[in-house]
């Protein structure tokens, strides 16, 4: 089982931001976790506070001001019995990227899990990426981005997780081996079904469908087929019903469709960091499936050791005074 001690969740303290709040609740609860809400200051704000005297009475008005609308978000989604043992606390965000941000609080907060929501973008803005693309290619940890617009696995009364099949789109590499590796735990948690899917490139084969009779046992599809069921360990199978496929195409499209027809509550797909000259212009295959998947993607990411952070000026500045 994944050991997730600490969780962040930025918010923009907006109705819309309560979806992703609500997935980052019912995963503290079920794994005992400390919640970091983080919200970012507005560029006004910070430019008005650095700029007059006593900037760290302003920030700490600022941060009050901000714990009082996490309150207030906390008090619609909890029962109180459940707000009275929610360990948590609010974190005001300083800098203009707030995927920056978002990053380096994880980091310096020891962050085991950052879940996020993503907006759904037009096609021609999808070229200039997002936050929960960013975020994706940096943070420390692995990220949960959710969608307004998804299948939902928190119950909406009792803030329960109901997983039933878990997808890794599996392409034999490390990356792909840590999210299975989420996905497992996930798996044997809520007794999900286990989805691998490995899809090989458009046109790498003659055969246009997937092929099982025996007389086509050294096809690539057969390779893959046999080598995706090697890579689940033996028990998983006494806990988890397991279902492997091989597709062939372009792998996000491959990985949507399946996606789709089958139902899949969560994805959990490795992310191989930032792309460079077209791939970084036009998106990875991680980034394609973020804006369209029906489902919360799981981007799993080796963690990274915290940063020391020197202390900031109005710490030492509020220590001296």
């Amino acid at each position: 089982m994944i050991d997730i001690k600490r969780i962040v969740c930025p918010t923009d303290l907006s109705p819309e931001s309560n979806q992703a709040l609500r997935y980052a609740l019912a995963l503290a609860a079920a794994y005992g976790s400390e919640l970091f809400l983080c919200h970012q200051l507005e560029r006004e704000m910070v430019a008005t506070a650095a700029a007059i005297q006593g900037q760290p009475r302003r920030r700490r008005q600022s941060e009050d001001q901000s714990n009082r609308m996490f309150e207030t978000a906390l008090q619609k989604l909890l029962k109180p019995e459940e707000s009275a043992v929610l360990n948590w606390q609010g974190v005001v965000m300083d800098g203009d990227d707030v995927g920056e941000a978002i990053t380096r609080t994880a980091s310096s907060r020891g962050a085991d899990l950052i879940v996020m929501r993503s907006r759904r973008r037009p096609h021609r803005a999808a070229i200039l990426g997002s936050t929960a693309e960013s975020v994706c290619r940096t943070a420390p940890c692995p990220v949960l981005v959710t969608h307004c617009d998804e299948r939902d696995w928190v119950q909406p009364l009792s803030s329960s997780i109901n997983i039933q099949r878990v997808l890794v789109p599996y392409d034999f590499s490390d990356y792909a081996e840590l999210a299975l590796k989420y996905a497992l735990s996930f798996a044997q948690e809520y007794q999900a079904e286990l989805h691998l899917l490995h899809v090989l490139p458009p046109h790498s084969v003659n055969e246009p469908e997937i092929a099982w009779s025996p007389n086509q046992s050294d096809s690539a599809y057969h390779n893959a087929a046999r080598r995706l069921q090697r890579v689940v360990p033996s028990e998983a199978y006494l806990w988890c019903e397991i279902k492997t496929a091989v597709s062939e195409g372009h792998p996000y499209r491959e990985i949507l469709n399946y996606a789709e027809q089958n139902a899949i509550d969560l994805v959990s797909i490795g992310a191989h960091g930032a792309g460079f000259g077209m791939r970084a212009l036009f998106g990875s295959n991680v980034d394609r499936v973020l804006r369209q998947a029906p489902c919360p993607v799981l981007v799993a990411r080796h963690l990274k050791p915290a940063l020391r952070m020197a202390p900031s000026p109005e710490l030492l500045a509020a220590a001296a005074s």
